[in-house]
């Protein structure tokens, strides 16, 4: 395979979803399937509502009135009987209409004296057809729906225990420095770790399982050793820092020694620039440049799409928004600032360098900028972020 060489932004997420193949499928519970990606169609295994039933608490008539009243019916006890002309029984919400029934008259509606009812019912008043909501073999859910609580409620409603589902993409993460310390207030040129404690939270949210974090020295033979041990575990390693071209950055010495396949070598984008995306044997490398913010849209840019890919997911195509203020971006170049969208405009944050984090904390997503000064008014596109 060719190596890109600083390809454009959106041809660099173009060759990461288009590197690998989506993962297996697995058949596990349904209350487990909440953020799972569903592999197959969901069908409908039944009527909804399955039965014709009660849409209020009232009375189930048939006939024209006045009705004598004759019984109840409860949510999960259906009458066995049709229902005679000129008779009526209690009924709850969610009960089974009985058979003769012309309507339900609702409690507040009715006048009762002794066993005798009295009320207006105009035919099928206040009751749910079966099959309202959907019928039995309607395609509820396709392929690639990421499920929501709300959808594990309706195709729980629709009959189903269990669903197949795509396997999460397993995911290593190194972390290369000799500067990082991993706890309390760093001291003597140190710099405290914050993408250990934050790149696992955004693969979660993207679909994935970190199965592994583990920081490694800047020596060449550590980084070798991690990278082929990683890639022997892992559908997908990613790591951060040692993409650029320092003495201490080895992750193009190491993909050499390797026999690794460089993909992607930096992208045209700000930040995020030394980017990389390479493949080991058929298990992909992620590499994030070490600058906290630069990390993020290299995540955002390269790994947000290979892990679709992965999970079967639809690529979704970027929204519009307008700039409430100009946007520089150098010239051949695609430029991600980080920001809001309030009504209809974005509103970048401040703290926008590539080594801070407070502009990424407070903000919900990029625009995405094309080479060259976007004005204010400006139309861009808006990247949220998991």
């Amino acid at each position: 395979m060719i190596t890109l060489n600083e390809p454009s932004w959106s041809d660099a997420r173009n060759v990461a979803a288009s590197i690998v193949t989506v993962l297996p499928i697995e058949t596990i519970p349904l209350v487990l399937c909440t953020d799972r990606t569903l592999a197959t169609d969901a069908i409908s295994l039944v009527d909804l509502p399955t039965y014709e039933t009660s849409a209020m608490d009232g009375y189930a008539v048939a006939g024209t009135g006045p009705w004598k009243i004759v019984g109840d019916v409860k949510a999960g006890a259906p009458m066995t009987q049709r229902l005679m002309t000129g008779t009526a029984v209690r009924i709850a919400t969610g009960a089974v209409v009985p058979e003769g029934a012309l309507g339900i008259l609702r409690w507040e509606n009715a006048t009762v004296a002794g066993d005798e009812l009295v009320g207006n019912v105009v035919a099928g008043e206040d009751i749910r057809p079966a099959g309202l909501e959907c019928r039995k073999g309607e395609v509820l859910a396709s392929a690639g729906t990421v499920l929501t609580p709300s959808w594990i409620g309706l195709l729980a409603s629709a009959g189903f225990d269990s669903l197949e589902v795509i396997r999460k993409p397993r995911v290593e993460i190194l972390l290369f420095g000799d500067e990082i310390a991993l706890q309390g207030i760093p001291s003597g040129g140190l710099v405290r770790d914050s993408l250990g404690p934050q790149l696992p939270a955004w693969l979660t949210r993207m679909g994935a399982e970190v199965v592994a974090l583990s920081y490694v020295a800047d020596e060449i033979s550590l980084v070798i050793d991690a990278v082929a041990q990683a890639s022997l575990r892992a559908d997908v390693v990613i790591t951060t820092g040692g993409t650029a071209d320092g003495p201490r950055d080895h992750l193009h010495g190491a993909l050499e020694a390797l026999g690794g396949v460089l993909i992607v070598d930096r992208v045209k984008s700000r930040p995020g620039h030394p980017m990389l995306l390479a493949r080991i044997k058929e298990v992909p490398l992620l590499g994030l440049p070490g600058n906290p913010q630069s990390a993020i849209v290299g995540l955002m840019t390269l790994g947000q799409p290979l892990l679709n890919t992965l999970l079967g997911r639809p690529t979704k195509i970027l929204d519009s928004i307008t700039t409430r203020s100009g946007i520089n971006v150098p010239e051949g170049f695609t430029r991600l600032v980080l920001g809001n969208v309030h009504g209809e405009f974005f509103e970048e944050s401040g703290y926008l360098g590539s080594a801070m984090l407070r502009g990424l904390a407070q903000s919900t997503g990029f625009a995405v900028a094309a080479s060259g000064r976007s004005e204010a008014g400006s139309t861009v596109l808006w990247l949220p972020l998991p």
